[in-house]
């Protein structure tokens, strides 16, 4: 679908009337709280877009500039700038009490928001845009969604990329074509809501353990390095100290109890606390502290991690899920004897056997897939074989992109189902990508019909999804630029080492009713965390060592991000979920799109819609596991009728009752 050309006034929609400041930061590294901002620009607009204030300076970050390759800020440029403090109440005047945009907006306000906190103030922002989220939500016919893509594409010039002066005014144009963009088809504003915080600390990683866990501590055995070490109470020695010197020793100190703790250490082994129950339930070893300080004065070395390469053909390295111990047969997922079952559909939606499902406590090497596979079979009432990728790209609406409106959960699931097995992509928002609508019950008063009218789209009733008329737009070949490959349950992409990390990102409908949280777990071959640290949630958004990050880019959309050459080789695979906060289901809901994307702003590689969810309140979207040497991500839309803490619980994160 073309949009209309750009009308050069400010759109009129009263949802869209903001006073807006418009942000651009350059940073000495990607790590907020820990690298700096080195120069920011700031411009102001009012409601009807006229420019209302500008400020722009570099800025002293008493560190190592970092990559003057990338920004030219060079230490001889920025010895005589102001520092953070110096301009953080003339920075703090021009964001206060308006929406602050900027592209890629939650790195420009976790910059910020640390910078503030470092001169001991707040940044005072209570609600943030994301033009690289709008421009999602619009879908512009561009190769990607980078910042000089779309500055392109809405006809501004950029003069200097990576010039925090320049990149702000090139960034208002873009604002200003992008909310003409979404105006036509009739979006609401991705606007979320962020308070101020001041919650903000530096950065301080936890201390990684360079050595393998050897196991349990054996009776009267030694303290091997390596070994997983819980601490429990109040201790006689100061906690911190307690910590350093384990540390120093080359023990892992972990914040929680999990099969894999090789001891735990206490003064009242009778407190009842949630780590020790989960001690007694997994039989690791209790001590107390004497005994622990004793057994730190000779701890055996250890094996170093990355000594040992896991071989091809072992483990989910190469494709096959490792034998789960007998206490363990559920899913991670699952509740245990008298839990939620996982729910099994037989419609298009249904995964193929490869797929793991609970109560398999030991699978058998997974089927040898090519790059995309799309096994789905039709859904009734047309049976049909199942297609391989050749079959898809011939199907009639191979290229196209439908929205279904109107209709129950389960009729509007049916017919995305069928547009999937009839080669298109299912859409869950109205945009410029979106080349059919099919209209079930109920769908002719959807509040989204006037726009389509207006943009002149075709508009189908049920049965046409059962014989579609032949391809009006150019067939597209699945993974070319601007076309990502489709995938349906179960189906598997390998993910290209380009050096950028990858992305899976989550959207659903603009009218959801609820609250959904996006969350990661960073799993081992026993298909449990090996720390507390290894769940990645809004309350712990970045991994410590950086590896995986949850953001949010908006109020329907949350982003997990993974650095999968950096991940260490106990990480076989990690898990991208999501949950319901509140008694709703994912029926509420409705169907969740997937995307799997290289680096920021880039088109994405893959898209998934996700119908396999009624009365579940959370579901496993994806999977990023090992491959031989490489990785690939499954899509997996398996969803269980009980809660995130549940979910937690599984996959061996300590959660307090």
């Amino acid at each position: 679908m073309a949009l209309l050309a750009s009308d050069a006034k400010w759109p009129a929609l009263p949802d869209y009337s903001h006073e807006w400041a418009l942000v651009d930061v350059e940073t000495s590294g990607l790590r907020p709280g820990q690298d700096r901002v080195l120069s920011l620009a700031v411009l102001t607009l009012d409601a009807y877009g006229n420019r209302t204030g500008e400020y722009a300076t570099l800025l002293n970050p008493g560190c190592d500039p970092g990559p003057v390759h990338v920004h030219g800020l060079t230490p001889d440029r920025l010895a005589g700038a102001p520092t953070f403090e110096e301009v953080a109440a003339e920075v703090g005047e021009l964001l206060s009490k308006r929406v602050m945009v900027a592209h890629n907006a939650q790195f420009d306000y976790d910059f910020l928001a640390h910078e503030f906190a470092r001169a001991r103030s707040w940044l005072p922002v209570n609600r943030r845009l994301c033009t690289l989220a709008l421009n999602r939500l619009v879908g512009p016919a561009t190769p990607d969604l980078k910042l000089g893509t779309l500055a392109r594409h809405y006809g501004v010039r950029q003069e200097r990329a990576h010039d925090a002066q320049d990149d702000v005014r090139v960034l208002s144009g873009i604002l200003r074509g992008s909310l003409g963009a979404a105006e036509q088809l009739g979006l609401a504003l991705p606007l979320l809501d962020c308070p101020p915080r001041q919650d903000y600390k530096p950065f301080v990683p936890k201390t990684p353990c360079p050595y393998r866990n050897p196991g349990r501590l054996t009776p009267g055995g030694p303290l091997v390095q390596g070994m997983k070490i819980a601490v429990t109470g109040d201790t006689g020695i100061p906690r911190e100290e307690l910590v350093a010197r384990s540390v120093a020793a080359g023990l892992n100190v972990m914040t929680m109890v999990s099969r894999h703790t090789s001891a735990v250490v206490t003064n009242d082994p009778a407190s009842g606390s949630a780590k020790l129950r989960r001690a007694a339930e997994e039989g690791v070893p209790v001590l107390d502290e004497p005994a622990y300080l004793r057994l730190l004065e000779s701890v055996l070395p250890g094996q170093a991690k990355g000594a040992v390469r896991v071989p091809a053909g072992a483990g989910t390295a190469a494709g096959t899920v490792p034998a789960v111990p007998a206490q363990r047969e559920a899913h991670p997922g699952a509740s245990g004897p008298g839990g939620d079952v996982p729910r099994t559909r037989t419609d298009a939606s249904a995964a193929p056997a490869d797929v793991p499902r609970a109560g398999r406590d030991a699978p058998g090497p997974r089927a040898d897939v090519s790059r995309i596979r799309t096994d789905v079979p039709a859904p009734a009432p047309v049976p049909a074989p199942r297609p391989t990728p050749a079959d898809r790209r011939g199907r009639p609406l191979t290229g196209r992109r439908v929205l279904v409106l109107g209709g129950g959960h389960e009729e509007a699931a049916e017919a995305r189902a069928r547009a999937l097995y009839m080669g298109a992509s299912a859409a869950v928002n109205l945009s410029a990508t979106v080349s059919d609508v099919v209209v079930l019950p109920g769908g002719e008063a959807d509040r989204r019909m006037k726009r389509v009218t207006a943009l002149g789209l075709p508009v189908h009733a049920p049965e046409w999804l059962l014989a579609p008329a032949p391809a009006v737009v150019a067939e597209l070949v699945p993974g070319a630029a601007g076309s990502p490959a489709v995938l349906v349950r179960g189906a598997v992409l390998d993910l290209a080492d380009t050096g950028e990390p990858w992305t899976v990102s989550a959207m659903w409908g603009q009218q959801t009713p609820c609250d959904v949280d996006v969350v990661a777990f960073v799993v081992d071959a026993g298909e449990q965390v090996q720390g507390d640290e290894d769940f990645v949630f809004y309350g712990a958004p970045e991994h410590p060592d950086g590896t995986v990050r949850l953001a949010t880019d908006g109020p329907n959309e949350q982003v997990v991000g993974v650095d999968l050459a950096r991940l260490p080789l106990e990480a076989h695979r990690v898990v991208v979920a999501a949950a319901i906060d509140g008694a709703a289901c994912f029926s509420d809901v409705g169907a969740l799109e997937i995307t799997a994307t290289c680096g920021v702003g880039a088109a994405p590689a893959a898209r998934a819609t996700l119908d396999a969810a009624t009365t579940e309140r959370t579901l496993i979207l994806a999977e990023l596991y090992r491959r031989g040497d490489g990785w690939r991500m499954r899509v997996v839309g398996q969803g269980y009728d009980h809660g995130l803490a549940e979910l937690a619980r599984g996959y061996g994160v300590d959660i307090a009752d």
